[in-house]
């Protein structure tokens, strides 16, 4: 177990991403729990302090047009666009991922048309997926059918409205097979919509290449938005004419002065926006995207799978046999950039890690689990998170 702490020390030397930590507000603690809340970037107060004095308290209504306010949803949403592999223009900014879901399954449905009567969920989906797939199956008249996302080859059908899948599981960290999920969808003639709340900053996605239709996400995990920082929808291009949203507002209207009584949508992306936009949110957002610049997603990822890889070699090291079970896949394709553990009183054992200054989370019953956040974790916060767990399980 010796040689743990040196190899850390020189993977962390030959990190090329590693100087990406000084721009975070960082300290002692190690933190793996940034695919539940991202590590503050160190800019943003400075920025999110302009926005509230000048911007909204010198300029004040002017900031709409003269500070770029207005057209904030959809240039975010082009901030975001190259971490989750699509072209401008098919991603706006605002809500919460639950009304994105929201939005998107029920413009799935409309598209469909209306001889395709079921709605196929990911039976191990975040609960609120699952919740809001059942609200928009009853309001559609459609019968929701839970499946895992290994059954759903099987179980689509010329009935299959649309598929709603997480691209990452939320509880094992377990990677699914986006492309070839996708092309099974497409081939019954159904949409695909994808829930990218736990890979979108830590793994390549490529929507574009991959042909979803619709895709949602949250940008406060590893995307370091802040706290309820506002989610956003993705809208293939060629779906954007006919993405007819259940919820239109007089932000999405082709003409939002007008102040028709008649509702006209938007061309474009647009159409997935309703109401005025959270801009203090929004804005600290847009500058804490900052941090991706020049930055790879590509050597993001190679450096997620290179943590994870050590973690569980430090884990296997520092913990007695049996003590611990790995539920997150070995096989790198099937994995997403975090670690679940299974321990029998995992919820105490998170509590005594956490008063030790290693911070990751409980999911309910007994998962240990960690999120590595590759630009600002480092090796040796791999290697003493893996050896204060093993001295708190012995």
């Amino acid at each position: 177990m010796s040689e743990l702490p040196l190899h850390a020390e020189k993977l962390d030397a030959e990190d090329e991403l590693a100087a990406l930590r000084d721009r975070f507000v960082l300290d002692d603690v190690v933190y793996l729990d940034g695919n539940s809340l991202g590590a503050l970037p160190a800019h943003v107060p400075g920025r999110l302090a302009d926005v509230v004095r000048r911007e909204w308290g010198e300029l004040r209504i002017r900031s709409w047009e003269e500070s770029g306010w207005w057209t904030a949803p959809e240039r975010v949403g082009d901030r975001i666009a190259p971490l989750v592999g699509a072209a401008p223009g098919q991603i706006v900014v605002g809500d919460s991922t639950s009304v994105n879901v929201f939005k998107a399954l029920v413009a799935a449905v409309r598209m469909a048309g209306d001889d395709r009567d079921e709605l196929l969920v990911d039976a191990t989906t975040f609960p609120t997926d699952g919740y809001i797939a059942a609200s928009a199956a009853r309001l559609t008249g459609r019968t929701l059918r839970p499946v895992t996302p290994a059954e759903v080859p099987g179980a689509l059908s010329g009935r299959t409205a649309a598929v709603l899948l997480n691209h990452v599981d939320y509880r094992t960290g377990r990677l699914h097979d986006l492309p070839a999920l996708t092309a099974a969808v497409h081939a019954h003639g159904a949409l695909a919509v994808w829930d990218l709340c736990h890979s979108a900053g830590a793994l390549p996605v490529g929507l574009d290449e991959h042909g979803v239709d619709l895709a949602v996400g949250c940008t406060y995990k590893y995307l370091n938005g802040g706290p309820g920082s506002p989610a956003y929808l993705y809208v293939r291009e060629e779906l954007q004419d006919r993405f007819d949203s259940p919820l239109p507002g007089w932000n999405s209207h082709a003409e939002p002065f007008g102040m028709s009584p008649e509702y006209a949508p938007a061309p474009g992306a647009v159409r997935g926006r309703v109401g005025t936009p959270d801009i203090l949110s929004l804005l600290a957002l847009e500058a804490a995207l900052d941090v991706w610049d020049g930055v790879s997603v590509t050597a993001v990822r190679a450096k997620s799978l290179a943590l994870t890889d050590f973690f569980l070699r430090c884990v296997a090291a520092y913990t007695g046999p049996g003590r611990v079970e790995c539920v997150t896949p070995e096989r790198h394709a099937e994995r997403g950039s975090q670690i679940a553990l299974r321990c029998p009183d995992a919820g105490e054992v998170m509590k005594r890690l956490i008063a030790r200054g290693v911070v990751g989370d409980f999911r309910h019953p007994d998962i240990l689990r960690f999120g590595f956040t590759p630009l600002y974790v480092g090796f040796r916060d791999v290697e003493r998170a893996a050896r204060v767990l093993g001295e708190e399980l012995a």
